[in-house]
């Protein structure tokens, strides 16, 4: 029998509750008694909280709360978890009680010596997370219902480009988290159209008794970052962007959320992308004066001129 099998078949007996000894092991198994004190320290090392009583009356017995505990979890794979935790709290992630219930399963069920080496790897991470000053667990709670239930939501929605906000019926398809913040996808009933939402504008949000049925095979990963990349319609009106700089920068360049999709190519001080003529003159000088005099456009010319325009437009406005 395999050794894993072995391992089960083991644990299996000790969890009748009854206590048990070696020898009845070795007797029911058809193995070697010096191979069962193996297999039980290999149990014991996985985390399988066995109580062993010496003495004329002795034997092997579980806690009685084990059928609870997660099974076979090494050390790497319980610190993963707890790694795991931490970047999922710095996120607001909103299942954050029952997250938290699980890791504490996980320690109570660790050994002394895996309880040990779990502290020393867990406590050296740690995740800075982007300070968000308004708490949306309980929006994201109730999103996270509609959209499993096939529920619709009413939300009082507030857009900066609007002076109020406004009142909206959506069909919630899915949350996304994207760089620090949280949008939930759905069909909005007042554009008629889908549309993503800033789950940290809605003032107001209410779970309504109508039911929808979400769309097949439709990706909200898709459909986030179509909305986030212009799309290139005119492949003629396709030119080069080519941008040289110290390695560091241009690395950061090319790895840019935005410009990191139109990359063609990148050598060790410059590096090309592909964008259509107006993406490169209304969206790109915005994106490149962070990086300063770290890099230089070579072409096209045109950007040059435009990247001087926009900085007289901002000494211009401050100025007034």
């Amino acid at each position: 029998m395999p050794k894993i099998d072995n391992l089960l078949a083991i644990l299996w007996m000790l969890q009748s509750g009854e206590k048990i000894t070696a020898k009845q092991i070795s007797e029911k198994l058809e193995m070697n008694i010096r191979t069962v004190y193996r297999y039980i320290d290999t149990l014991s090392t996985s985390g399988v909280p066995i109580i062993s009583d010496t003495g004329h009356h002795g034997g092997y017995t579980l806690l009685n709360d084990f059928m609870e505990a997660p099974l076979f979890f090494d050390v790497e794979e319980k610190t993963s978890l707890f790694h795991a935790a931490i970047f999922a709290e710095e996120a607001g992630y909103y299942g954050g009680e029952a997250l938290n219930r699980a890791i504490s399963k996980l320690s109570k069920y660790s050994n002394r010596e895996q309880e040990t080496r779990l502290n020393q790897q867990v406590t050296s991470l740690n995740v800075i997370g982007r300070i968000n000053l308004r708490s949306t667990e309980s929006y994201l709670k109730l999103l996270e219902k509609a959209i499993t239930e096939e529920y619709s939501v009413e939300i009082q929605y507030y857009k900066c480009s609007e002076n109020e906000s406004s009142y909206r019926l959506i069909d919630p398809y899915k949350n996304i988290y994207w760089n620090h913040k949280w949008y939930v996808i759905g069909f909005c009933h007042l554009r008629n159209d889908i549309r993503s939402f800033r789950v940290e504008r809605i003032e107001h949000l209410l779970l309504t008794e109508n039911k929808f049925n979400s769309p097949e095979h439709f990706s909200a990963h898709d459909f986030f970052l179509k909305n986030l990349l212009p799309s290139i319609d005119d492949k003629e009106d396709i030119i080069p962007l080519v941008i040289t700089g110290n390695q560091n920068t241009l690395h950061n360049v090319c790895k840019h959320w935005f410009l990191g999709n139109y990359l063609q190519e990148q050598t060790s001080n410059q590096a090309v992308f592909l964008l259509e003529r107006d993406i490169i003159h209304t969206h790109v000088p915005y994106l490149l004066l962070p990086y300063g005099k770290s890099i230089q456009i070579i072409e096209p010319i045109s950007l040059k001129q435009r990247l001087v325009e926009v900085l007289s437009e901002f000494i211009e406005f401050h100025q007034v």
